[in-house]
């Protein structure tokens, strides 16, 4: 199986572990899920809250927002580290709609691997994109 289609593979795992475990609510999941810039990354949840990696094995990356339970309301959006608000949410929709509004383009899915196993992947990416550059000046 190749590196792509085994994250693909560990993302869909991913999902359905999240749905079975019952940390994250269904409708929160099922919003996520029926969002394609999400449903390609790796979901986890904890205490509640529903996160987002761009790996698929722990330790998970941290640079996607996330979502909680949000006291007097349904949700808040937070992150991507545990110091920024993003805003509050009335349902799950609004929400994931908060998560992705500020999401590089440029991010693709699930990285098969740790977040330093990504940063490796990606910082290699960057060195021989700069060369390919540096050749056809």
């Amino acid at each position: 199986m190749s590196g792509d289609a085994a994250a693909e593979a560990a993302v869909e795992a991913g999902w359905q572990a999240a749905r079975d475990d019952g940390r994250a609510q269904a409708e929160l999941l099922e919003a996520a899920y029926g969002e394609p810039r999400l449903r390609r990354w790796f979901p986890w949840a904890s205490m509640g809250e529903l996160h987002f990696s761009r790996c698929t094995e722990n330790p998970w990356s941290w640079g996607i927002p996330y979502v909680h339970p949000a006291y007097g309301g349904p949700y808040s959006v937070a992150g991507p580290h545990r110091n920024q608000v993003v805003g509050p949410a009335a349902a799950a929709d609004e929400a994931i709609a908060l998560v992705v509004q500020d999401l590089p383009a440029d991010w693709g899915p699930a990285f098969f691997g740790d977040r330093e196993a990504l940063a490796a992947h990606e910082a290699a990416t960057r060195r021989h994109r700069t060369r390919e550059d540096q050749e056809s000046s």
